[in-house]
């Protein structure tokens, strides 16, 4: 029998992890179509089916769990030992890649990526907009960014970036015209422009004062799943928006929005990057993490 190469290896060990030959190429980089083809060719020479196969699913036979329990912990010390070698590096090589809700993208890591691979010219960025909640480890990137209670409890986390508030505005057409809500109650006799996440579901608005903390279901005429939409339509008379304060700053420099409620600001939450509990972090996250705060202290 010939001896399978690491490489194959590997290939049935992430598609057994990951249970889906699509996600599996990707975080391998290799076509799916490739992919299948070296697990064929794998369960040929050894003569044993390492991977039952539908349309819709994959998952590991007796034996290919049995494989990978076996596997799994070589590969992890072969990837360790790698990640050894490469923390040694003065100057990280390789790809980044982040997963980041859009506000994160916008208003603090833009300007900070130019810097990041001026500092590092071996390094690829790849950043991807994403408002939903997903796992980058199975997904295949290196790090995220959320708000830190949005976190799994199994994520190493490091805070960056200014607090980012939040405030209601409107245009002063509509509050001339519709009244102006002096209490979070009072917003279900407004019309009120709502966000969609990804999933589906719509931001239920959040309020603080001292201790009392409340969340509004809001209605109106206007989904949106973008914010600068909603500052739009807001500057358009359609009804109240819950933004980023930053997305909005030149309407209310402005005077097109006012701001409402303001004795109802949450709190200001502020974004993490968050990556997998690792004994070692790859060289190009840990430059990028240093820059973070290097840039929080400046």
């Amino acid at each position: 029998m010939d001896r399978p190469s690491l490489a194959d290896l590997q290939a049935f060990a992430t598609v057994a992890r990951l249970r889906s030959f699509r996600r599996a190429a990707g975080e391998l980089h290799v076509s799916p179509s490739a992919l299948s083809h070296t697990l064929r060719s794998l369960e040929t020479r050894l003569g044993v089916r390492l991977l039952n196969r539908t349309t819709r699913s994959v998952s590991p036979t007796e034996a290919g769990q049995r494989l990978l329990a076996r596997l799994a912990p070589t590969l992890q010390e072969l990837d360790d030992a790698l990640d050894e070698i490469n923390s040694f590096r003065d100057s990280p090589v390789g790809t980044l890649r982040l997963n980041v809700p859009r506000a994160a993208a916008e208003y603090v890591l833009a300007p900070l990526a130019s810097r990041f691979l001026r500092e590092n010219p071996g390094m690829r960025l790849e950043i991807v907009i994403d408002d939903s909640l997903i796992d980058i480890v199975a997904a295949g990137f290196d790090a995220g960014v959320r708000f830190g209670e949005r976190l799994a409890q199994d994520m190493i986390a490091v805070p960056f970036g200014p607090a980012q508030r939040f405030v209601v505005v409107a245009s002063p057409a509509y509050l001339a015209e519709h009244g102006k809500p002096a209490a979070p109650q009072q917003l279900s006799a407004h019309r009120c422009i709502r966000i969609r996440f990804p999933n589906g579901s719509i931001y239920r608005w959040e309020f603080s004062r001292g201790d009392e903390k409340i969340e509004v279901e809001v209605e109106g005429p206007l989904d949106v799943g973008e914010m600068w939409l909603m500052v739009r339509a807001a500057e358009d008379g359609v009804g109240l928006a819950y933004v980023y304060e930053q997305s909005a700053a030149s309407a209310l420099a402005a005077g097109r929005l006012v701001t409402v409620l303001d004795d109802w600001r949450p709190p200001e939450p502020g974004f993490f990057l968050y990556y997998p509990s690792r004994r070692l972090v790859p060289a190009g996250l840990r430059a990028f993490i240093d820059l973070l705060q290097k840039n929080a202290e400046t």
